[in-house]
């Protein structure tokens, strides 16, 4: 090949989920959820791609003059089982419409809800809340510890094979091991290849012991990585289930305001951060709000888990009539700017895919799928 030639390489859609997953890991979501895969193929090649938070018909429209032929979705567009395909009903039409354009549609719901950086740390970004935790609860990761065992010579390569396959995280720190020197013995048997020593002799080599903490979700690739990085025909390596607290893993976010400022006065910063004209509230204007709980979406159920961790004031979207009424005689100032505020997902996610992925373009999709208009 000369100069003059290059390879094209041609990226199909499973790629895309799989590195969407790295960041919105399909486990994370509710099993009442459906996310991943809605109409299409994984193996299609990826042409562009447009994010949006919801699959309407209107958005398909937007695609289709895009020239897009990979949708990524918030809101899912099959979120209840279809007991027909019925091309005369709102679905029907958009589901006819994207196979007959052949285009694609991924949706991360709420696993990118509860994902690290996902639409609730967004929110709070957007309004300048930190020191943010889950604000409820929904598993645990459980970790375990591995050590392996390395000649000296290839110590780097495996560390470094490791630590890119996922282990070695602990909080925001990546890259986490601790080595230690001393000799590993072993004696190669008939019918083995060993790649230091010779067969029927005892070997005595200078090894590193490399000790590093891996998520239970990500052993396989990590096991995997290892071997491959590994000089030995067999690796010795160790696990152990650890007791220690993994990072919490939870829907929405509780944190603290830089600085203390009146229900009023966060209530026009919530409507310039999100670029909506109206927004419902309950309790006094003129009180102090230092600590938020956020809820992309409808969360009104959490109203109770609110006051509980001390929030001044909860944002969530949908609230109903009785649980408003419930959180103002309680004190919680509930504040309803509406579901549409999960659009910063979509500026975040061509983000994303854009530093990801560089070779294929994704854009926002321009259409608004709020349904609400005020008058």
């Amino acid at each position: 090949m000369d100069g003059g030639d290059f390879v094209l390489i041609q990226i199909i859609h499973g790629t895309i989920f799989k590195a969407l997953e790295t960041w919105a890991p399909k486990d994370l979501a509710f099993d009442w959820d459906n996310v991943g895969l809605q109409v299409g193929s994984e193996t299609d090649e990826t042409k562009k791609i447009m994010v949006t938070l919801d699959v309407m018909e209107s958005v398909v429209d937007e695609a289709i003059e895009q020239k897009v032929n990979l949708i990524i979705a918030h809101h899912p567009l099959l979120f209840k089982p279809l007991s027909e395909i019925n091309f005369r009903t709102v679905k029907g039409k958009i589901i006819k419409k994207l196979i007959k354009h052949n285009i694609t549609v991924y949706a991360a719901h709420t696993n990118l809800d509860i994902a690290t950086g996902g639409v609730n740390d967004l929110l709070c970004e957007s309004l300048g809340v930190a020191a943010v935790q889950p604000f409820i609860d929904v598993q645990s990761e459980k970790l375990l510890k591995l050590i392996v065992f390395v000649p000296k010579t290839h110590a780097d390569k495996v560390r470094d094979a490791l630590s890119e396959a996922g282990a070695g995280f602990i909080g925001n720190y990546s890259h986490c091991t601790f080595q230690s020197k001393g000799q590993g013995t072993f004696m190669p048997m008939e019918g083995t290849n060993p790649f230091i020593g010779s067969t029927e002799k005892l070997e005595i080599v200078d090894e590193l012991k490399i000790e590093t903490i891996v998520k239970e979700k990500d052993l396989h690739e990590v096991l995997a990585a290892m071997k491959n990085a590994h000089p030995y025909e067999e690796v010795a390596y160790d696990l152990y289930p650890l007791e220690n607290a993994s990072e919490p893993i939870g829907l929405g976010r509780i944190g603290t305001l830089e600085k203390p400022i009146e229900l009023k006065q966060f209530c026009a910063q919530i409507k310039e951060a999100f670029q909506t004209e109206n927004l419902r509230v309950t309790g006094d204007l003129t009180q102090t709000i230092t600590k938020v709980a956020i809820v992309g979406g409808s969360g009104e159920k959490y109203i109770n888990q609110a006051i509980k961790m001390g929030a001044d004031a909860f944002i969530t979207g949908d609230v109903t009539f009785h649980p408003a009424q419930d959180a103002k005689e309680m004190g919680l100032a509930l504040i309803d700017p509406g579901h549409y505020i999960e659009k910063v997902m979509k500026h975040a996610t061509v983000k994303f895919l854009t530093n990801s992925i560089e070779s294929i373009e994704v854009v926002q999709s321009k259409t608004n799928t709020d349904p609400f208009q005020f008058l």
